[in-house]
């Protein structure tokens, strides 16, 4: 179906992307969207803290919409490309996703690239799951030592999936679910390994031609996109890997790469459910979720999470 005409509209207000990549100027173009506080979604606290990890402190900002006793946990890793997104402009991703699941969210300040490249952020995400399952690190999140779901968007979901990977890896077992917002999964680049890279090359809002570029800062350090930690593709083997919710938008150039991975999930015999939105781009989470069958990203989730 053609795109939704509220994404549509918005789409063509915006100025064709620059020649030249800027991550400082496009982070302050970011950072001027952000809602301001006293008119985003209400909820009972929102704290930021610091999470003490193996790989040094990172920020985290931690949601609850209720006063309970304990909680499940969902450690959320907010997109970007690597090189975006912060605690402040995915805010308002991580209130909804409180609101919908009743988990306690732990949003993740990851180090961004180009200043810090792979494996920086991964390391990030990955210590600060580590941290939330230590209930002896004095972290304070009242776990109840039941949920431990992870989710992401673009980007985000990269993580997403190669922090489920390591943590099987480590022989670390507390991860119970992965939810993975149309996420990015191959970063070795070839336009012709997916149909819908082709397909929704140009006119959706993310482009094909940016697709490596973008990629290209989180790579800077000289990682192998053939690592399964930079394109969780490339894992041989997905046996014994969480239960997955894996959506995607049916205009999205990284489409066809995010529902593969379900399917080989699926082969591996994890349960999981692809859920696809009809007429969304790459991003309609972050930036249309407002349009009520985009919100529904957020029932799916609690569904899974239940």
């Amino acid at each position: 179906m053609p795109l939704h005409p509220e994404i549509a509209k918005v789409l063509a207000t915006l100025p064709p992307p620059p020649a030249q990549l800027d991550p400082v100027a496009m982070r302050a173009f970011d950072d001027s969207q952000v809602v301001p506080l006293e008119d985003r979604l209400p909820l009972h606290s929102v704290e930021d803290v610091t999470a003490h990890t193996d790989h040094g402190d990172v920020p985290v900002r931690i949601y609850a919409a209720e006063d309970k006793a304990a909680y499940g946990i969902l450690v959320y890793f907010h997109g970007g490309a690597f090189f975006l997104g912060s605690l402040e402009t995915h805010d308002h991703i991580a209130r909804a996703l409180a609101k919908e699941t009743g988990l306690k969210v732990v949003s993740v300040g990851y180090r961004l690239a180009p200043e810090s490249s792979f494996p920086a952020g991964l390391d990030d995400c990955y210590g600060v799951v580590r941290w939330a399952a230590d209930t002896a690190a004095g972290n304070d999140l009242s776990w109840d030592g039941h949920t431990l779901a992870l989710a992401g968007d673009s980007s985000g979901g990269n993580f997403v999936a190669a922090v489920a990977g390591r943590a099987k890896d480590d022989g670390v077992d507390a991860i119970t679910q992965q939810v993975l917002f149309y996420p990015s999964l191959d970063l070795d680049f070839d336009v012709d390994r997916y149909a819908s890279l082709r397909e929704n090359a140009v006119g959706y809002g993310l482009e094909t031609a940016g697709l490596k570029p973008f990629n290209a800062f989180y790579l800077g350090s000289g990682a192998d996109p053939a690592d399964p930690l930079v394109s969780p593709t490339k894992r041989a083997d997905l046996t014994g890997l969480p239960p997955a919710l894996i959506i995607t938008g049916e205009l999205d150039p990284l489409r066809d790469e995010a529902e593969e991975y379900g399917v080989r999930l699926r082969e591996a015999g994890v349960e999981v459910t692809v859920s696809r939105y009809e007429g969304a781009g790459h991003g309609f989470v972050q930036h249309f979720s407002w349009i009520p069958e985009y919100h529904r990203a957020f029932a799916e989730t609690a569904e899974l999470l239940r």
